[in-house]
Order: C-alpha cells, then structure tokens, then sequence
C-alpha cells in the first residue's frame, strides 16, 4: 500500500513529525478534479445547447425528426440530472468534513 503522506520511509521506518513543518503533497498523476468537474459542466451545456437548437429547428420545420429532437432532450436531462447528484454528493461530503472536530 503507497504512503500517501509519505511519511514512511522503507529504509528508516516511520518518519517523526516535525512541528511547523508541512507535510509534502502527494504527486498526483492525470488531471486534478477540478478540470474532470469543468470538463463534464462543459459537455452538459453543450447538450442543454444541442437540445434548444434541435427544439428550435423543430419548431421552425428545419428538421422534421421528432425522435431526434426527443432524444437530445432526454441526453441533457440525463446528463443534468447526473450532474446535480455529483454536485449533492459533494455538498454531502463537505458537510460531513465540517462536522469533523480538530
């Protein structure tokens, strides 16, 4: 198992804490969280869009496939949906992490 706050040493055992002394950050490898978040807020808006311009060609007769317009407005419904549950699991987590005592 990896040592995540790298403490342990292999040769040495376990490094003692050093008060005032910040921990070293773990490398991280692949993109951070945030930029997964961004990346998929992205792509749902850009379904949300796919969807009104699939509607208004719909309602204008430039496209006549009811099926297709209903099916790009299933895909952003789902993907907002989706969406909103990650962002209740992460508001769910962040009040756990407030409930933590120091």
């Amino acid at each position: 198992m990896p040592d995540p706050l790298g403490l342990i040493n292999p040769n040495q055992g376990v490094s003692p804490l050093q008060p005032g002394k910040p921990l070293a950050a773990p490398k991280v490898e692949g993109p951070g969280f945030k930029d997964v978040l961004m990346k998929n807020i992205e792509q749902v808006s850009k379904l949300q869009k796919d969807a009104e311009v699939a509607y208004e060609d719909f309602a204008t007769g430039d496209r006549n496939d009811i099926d297709g317009v209903m099916m790009a407005k299933q895909k952003a419904d789902i993907a907002f949906q989706m969406l909103m549950q990650v962002r209740n699991k992460m508001m769910d987590a962040y009040e756990e992490v407030k409930q933590i005592r120091v």
